[in-house]
């Protein structure tokens, strides 16, 4: 069996992009745990569950998944995870990752043993948890993104979000763009803003730009595990 670990923030997740491919995947063989930086519940991005924002079916389908999916309200410590016991690792975006997950020392080390592995375990990353790769080193010491394909969460859409100082409409101050971060860590980043979805693969690392790739992205996971419905 298949066995996938999200970790999601306790700062605030963009509900589509857990939930998508929480979801597909609980359609599979796949067997699911939830991690959170401390262990804690985590939380959704109140604009992702707004009907005025997400439309009236993602916020309420969003909120059903949240407040009743036995996984996320159970979550595990991150530091508590073995990278060893699961075939990939989702983490889905939102910007309260910056503040915790992409931070995380042990989300880190979670992304680097995955894709590292011989056995060929698989990393989703999507939208702003993007910057994670920015902090991650791989074991000898580079940036892991160094010289990768990706994409994530542009600054193009980040500037009609923050306003000139940074902060987020919740008064916030973003402490990175996401864009600025990988680009300088070396990653080869496009986040094909002329198309509808935008999901790169290079090797075991799977990258999506936001929530409208969140659908697709969770298909090319499926794909690339392998995974199969339930007999």
């Amino acid at each position: 069996m298949t066995s996938v670990l999200f970790v999601v923030s306790e700062e605030g997740y963009w509900g589509e992009e857990c939930v998508e491919p929480l979801e597909t995947l609980s359609e599979t063989d796949a067997d699911i745990d939830v991690a959170t930086p401390s262990g804690g519940t985590p939380v959704v991005d109140e604009r992702s569950v707004d009907p005025d924002t997400v439309g009236e079916e993602t916020a309420e389908r969003v909120k059903e998944v949240h407040e009743n999916d036995e996984r996320l309200q159970n979550p595990i410590p991150v530091a508590d995870a073995d990278a060893d016991m699961y075939d990939a690792v989702v983490f889905p975006g939102g910007h309260g990752t910056e503040w915790d997950v992409n931070q995380d020392r042990h989300a880190r080390a979670l992304l680097r043993e995955v894709v590292e592995r011989e056995d060929g375990g698989k990393a989703l990353v999507v939208c702003h948890a993007v910057g994670l790769l920015a902090f991650t080193r791989d074991s000898d010491g580079g940036f892991l993104v160094d010289g990768r394909d990706v994409t994530g969460f542009p600054n193009e859409w980040e500037e009609d979000i923050v306003d000139d100082r940074d902060r987020m409409p919740d008064g916030r101050k973003l402490p990175y763009w996401v864009e600025d971060e990988v680009e300088a860590a070396g990653g080869d980043w496009d986040a094909e803003l002329d198309s509808d979805a935008s999901v790169t693969v290079d090797g075991d690392l799977v990258t999506a730009r936001g929530p409208e790739s969140s659908a697709a992205a969770a298909r090319t996971l499926v794909e690339v595990l392998g995974t199969t419905p339930p007999a």
